[in-house]
């Protein structure tokens, strides 16, 4: 008897749950957060479960490709009239509305810009045609399933000048279509170029990583393209970022400085005599400049050999005469 009671008790409760759960689980609740892809934001967009008025449309929607904030107590009395009533709003104050986009950055606009022009108005390929812009611009949003690239409506050039002006449109954009995007400012082919990323000062040695390529006009033909070309070499003078690297600004790195300490080298056949002088200038390896014989107080010429070692050939009679000078004299340091 206690047991069929017992079972009795389950099957009412068995019954009772499936009646209370789909009910709670039903309720209109308010999201936090919506992504809408159209022009109107609906009721079902904001309100989980809104049933039958879901497609209403209640707000306009934010601009393709940003997001606004809608108060709670705003989105409350605009659904009032459709007699959704007892809402859950899960203690939101707002909901972030955003509205979905395709967009078309910036680069991809010049890009498209370089390729109407190429291989017009005396101008070479589209990657060697640089576009810069009159002023900053915000990359194109357009519908997200709008599809193609940008159409060319109008499009001038003057070369002297090398100003463009040119009018897009999209097609399967509507709007775009509506309202076409023009961009003005200047075009002109260029050649990359190797430029400094950092200030360098006289003398220091270039390594790849203080290099970057840049995009110069064609017509500074004289700027070094090959980064390779560059690497090992010291500069000249100080040099800037963004300013293109010649070879006049580069030299080969100095291995002896101005008055330092050097040997002096001196070879003639059978003849092998070392010397202390002092460099008179600095120079890199190769380089021809003046030494001082520390004992004659004379100055020779002679080619930096190594790091503090300078060679004197044989056709220098001023350093033969001191040479045979020396090797009479042991105190001179003659091999």
């Amino acid at each position: 008897m206690i047991r069929a009671r017992i079972l009795a008790l389950g099957f009412l409760f068995a019954l009772a749950a499936p009646l209370a759960d789909p009910a709670a689980a039903q309720a209109p609740a308010l999201r936090a957060s919506v992504t809408v892809t159209g022009d109107v934001v609906r009721i079902g967009d904001l309100i989980e479960h809104a049933g039958a008025v879901a497609e209403v449309p209640i707000f306009r929607s934010p601009d393709l490709g940003t997001r606004g904030a809608v108060a709670t107590d705003r989105i409350v009395e605009a659904i009032r009239p459709h007699q959704l009533i007892d809402i859950d709003t899960r203690g939101l104050s707002e909901v972030i509305v955003t509205r979905s986009s395709r967009t078309i950055t910036a680069p991809e606009i010049a890009a498209r810009i370089s390729q109407a022009l190429s291989g017009h108005f005396g101008l070479g390929e589209a990657r060697n045609v640089t576009v810069y812009f009159d002023r900053d611009i915000r990359n194109l949003q357009v519908e997200p399933d709008a599809t193609g690239e940008l159409q060319v409506l109008g499009l001038t050039y003057d070369p002297r000048t090398t100003r463009f002006d040119v009018t897009f449109d999209l097609p399967s954009s509507a709007a775009l279509h509506r309202q076409p995007a023009r961009y003005t400012g200047t075009a002109l082919e260029t050649v990359p170029a190797v430029t400094v990323q950092h200030p360098v000062e006289h003398g220091e040695v270039l390594k790849e990583s203080d290099l970057a390529i840049v995009r110069r006009p064609k017509t500074e033909s004289a700027a070094i393209t090959d980064m390779s070309a560059v690497v090992g070499l010291a500069a000249r003078h100080p040099l800037r970022p963004d300013q293109p690297l010649r070879m006049a600004d580069l030299m080969k790195p100095e291995i002896v400085a101005r008055n330092e300490t050097v040997t002096i080298v001196y070879q003639a056949p059978g003849l092998l005599l070392t010397l202390s002088g002092q460099a008179q200038e600095a120079g890199a390896l190769g380089d021809t400049i003046g030494v001082l014989n520390v004992e004659s107080k004379r100055i020779v010429q002679g080619v930096i050999s190594a790091p503090g070692r300078v060679t004197i050939g044989a056709a220098s009679n001023r350093v033969v005469d001191n040479a045979l000078k020396s090797a009479s004299n042991p105190n001179t340091g003659a091999e």
